[in-house]
């Protein structure tokens, strides 16, 4: 059965927004989300954007009291998102980038999510701190203010382009080279800059000195080579090697060890070192949580970098000469938003530890010096704390918090041990329903294989002696969701959706299944998972059935949704489990992973034919057949992390075989739901489809 589901949500909506007499889904995500919080490395300005219901915006305050200002006016939910913030080092100018989706594959492209006939340009902006007009410096992205404060290099076509900060002239291409530019890093002085060039399969490390001397590449090889970092001295450059792509097939099914290396090189020669290689092991490959390597060099005697080689994703010290690394952040813990101050002396970052067990499941700011391993907690409690900074004075730092109840806001406290006061709480909508929110409560419970399962469970306040249950499955596959408010947006929406449901008396278990971050490499990067196994399923599997267990849920009521990842999975319940999960909604996921295995021939990999199976196995379309139970699909069709085309299969799929299904298509808009209308509507159709078949 096909129903349209504009019809469906809208009554539905009426229906229980009156008789339960709860808050509405529009007040639950009517929440603020700041981002991209920079500060000046002078002084102690500091800068982030500022997302109200798609209307995003430039804030910034100043010590010593902080008092938020906007700077800019945008007053539109347009979809272009504000990125690449960042203050000049004398503390005069902001710069940024508006439009593009720098969440998807294709960040740079424009975004049209309002369909209008001339659609909008990716660009660089440029607003005094101080206060005045927005100048637009060119189409582009990617902005690096230089170290002098008058002058943003920037990308554009995939070369390096450059303009006066106030906008005085128009920019001009800087230079231009075969393959495409990223990573733009400026020399301490200013007199150059290092800039990554992609060559398809294999890239160097630039530098730029002036238009009357030739580029210098640095230590060209045949291989990749990212992340360019100057020495603060200028005389030499740090950045990581990759091996180019090539070499003999290999098997698709088994993990392999990705291998990384640390090098610097002398400006003067060009000529490079090994620093440091990664142990050739598992947790040894380059890592893949926020900010990947993280490289530093924040001191002459000290280059800093983040590894998961004992098996957590920690902080390293090792000095320019080379030798065995310091383990800074030793634990059973992850860190993540790394951040050096601007003196050089510390890492600020975040991390999931604390002195109770489940700020495991939480955030909390963190300093460790770069020379030693003498880690400090600077925060602790129920709270989140993430993506800090250190003003330029060093007196005080800045980041973003949550609560259980809170969305995330900015707030600063002296770079210290304390309580961070949150400078933005005037952001909420006095319609935003704080008070009614509830507490999450951090369950495990065991997988058939015997891997341990995270979770967070929702509770509703009424006492019902049965409710029906919803199954939370986030996207990534790498993130965890927290016993609070994400610190990312999209984790934000499903947080929202999931105290809107408890609210409407359902049951909700959040899954922090594996392949996800904060439990260590193994869970991580289990074997036989995603596209070669799928075995991360069993943790949602296990999800519905502790919930069907406990006395307080209706076992014949549990339903599941998610997106992307969490929209996969979400379809491969349905398919494999209806009996279990009664109804469901799968947003954006990817239903037929062996499109993404190589075709058979006599140069691919010696197991293709099995990796082939073993593909279309780890498939939501290989358990069609046996998929009984409702979804609602909902795909926009400017997704550019998941094709659209994933879900015209799934569906063309579904109605052969008389599976019941409703749909959403979103014109025009991406992966990341960057008009809020947009968001507001997909949310809405979530909660009604589940409504209508878990409730009534």
């Amino acid at each position: 059965m096909i129903r349209s589901i504009l019809l469906s949500t809208t009554l539905l909506l009426h229906i229980y927004s009156v008789s339960a007499q709860q808050f509405t889904m529009e007040a639950v995500t009517s929440y603020p989300f700041p981002s991209v919080l920079t500060s000046a490395s002078t002084g102690n300005g500091i800068a982030w954007a500022l997302n109200e219901q798609g209307k995003r915006n430039v804030y910034v305050a100043a010590g010593p009291d902080f008092t938020p200002r906007k700077l800019t006016d945008y007053t539109q939910d347009d979809g272009q998102e504000i990125s690449s913030l960042s203050i000049s080092p004398d503390g005069k100018w902001v710069v940024y980038t508006r439009g593009g989706d720098h969440g998807g594959k294709e960040s740079s492209n424009p975004v049209n999510a309002t369909h209008m006939p001339i659609p909008p340009k990716t660009e660089v902006w440029s607003i005094p701190f101080a206060g005045g007009t927005a100048k637009l410096l060119s189409e582009g992205d990617f902005p690096a203010i230089s170290p002098h404060g008058d002058s943003v290099a920037f990308i554009k076509g995939g070369q390096i382009w450059i303009a006066p900060a106030d906008g005085a002239s128009p920019a001009r291409n800087l230079f231009t080279v075969k393959g495409s530019c990223h990573s733009i890093a400026w020399g301490p002085d200013g007199a150059g800059l290092a800039f990554v060039n992609n060559r398809n399969d294999h890239s160097y490390i630039g530098v730029y000195r002036n238009a009357a001397s030739p580029l210098q590449w640095i230590a060209p090889g045949f291989s990749r080579d990212l992340s360019p970092h100057w020495s603060p001295d200028g005389k030499q450059i740090a950045f990581i090697r990759t091996p180019g792509t090539g070499g003999a097939p290999d098997s698709l099914l088994a993990r392999k060890h990705q291998p990384w290396a640390i090098w610097t090189a002398a400006i003067a020669s060009g000529e490079g070192r090994l620093l440091w290689k990664a142990p050739p092991t598992l947790p040894g490959s380059i890592p893949t949580t926020d900010g990947g390597t993280n490289l530093n060099w924040p001191t002459d005697d000290n280059i800093t970098f983040l590894s998961y080689h004992d098996g957590w994703p920690h902080l390293y010290s090792i000095t320019p000469k080379g030798g065995t690394p310091l383990l800074l952040t030793p634990g059973a813990f992850m860190v993540e938003h790394i951040e050096p101050s601007p003196d050089g002396k510390w890492i600020v970052f975040s991390a999931n530890t604390g002195p109770a067990a489940a700020d495991i499941d939480r955030r909390h700011l963190a300093r460790v010096p770069v020379d030693k391993a003498a880690m400090e907690l600077l925060s602790s409690g129920d709270g989140i704390e993430t993506y800090p900074v250190v003003t330029g004075d060093g007196h005080t730092i800045a980041a973003l918090t949550a609560t259980a109840q809170q969305p995330l806001l900015p707030a600063v406290m002296p770079f210290r041990k304390g309580v961070p006061k949150v400078i933005g709480k005037t952001f909420l909508p006095s319609s935003f329903p704080e008070a009614q929110m509830v507490t999450p409560k951090p369950v495990t419970f065991k997988a058939p294989d015997g891997t341990t399962v995270h979770a967070q469970l929702f509770e509703p306040k009424d006492k019902a002696a049965k409710h029906p249950a919803i199954v939370y499955i986030h996207g990534g596959p790498q993130r965890q969701m927290l016993l609070g408010w994400h610190y990312m947006d999209y984790y934000a929406n499903g947080y929202a959706v999931n105290q809107y449901l408890a609210s409407q008396g359902f049951i909700v278990l959040s899954v922090n299944y594996r392949l996800g971050i904060g439990y260590g490499y193994e869970f991580h990067k289990p074997p036989h998972a995603g596209i070669i196994g799928a075995s991360e399923y069993q943790d949602i599997k296990a999800a519905g059935e502790w919930l069907a267990a406990q006395p307080q849920v209706d076992a014949r009521k549990i339903g599941v949704y998610g997106g992307s990842y969490g929209g996969f999975l979400t379809a491969h319940a349905l398919g494999r489990d209806s009996k279990l999960f009664a109804a469901g909604v799968d947003i954006h996921g990817v239903h037929n992973r062996s499109q993404f295995m190589p075709p058979p021939s006599a140069t691919t990999a010696p197991d293709v034919d099995t990796a082939l199976k073993v593909s279309w196995m780890s498939s939501p379309v290989a358990y069609v057949n046996t998929w009984t139970s409702p979804v609602l699909l909902i795909h926009a069709d400017d997704d550019r992390n998941v094709d659209f085309g994933q879900t015209i299969d799934l569906l063309r799929r579904l109605e052969d075989k008389g599976v019941p299904f409703e749909y959403l298509a979103i014109p025009d808009d991406t992966h990341h739901w960057m008009k809020y209308s947009n968001a507001l509507r997909v949310d809405e159709a979530t909660a009604a489809f589940l409504i209508s078949h878990l409730k009534e």
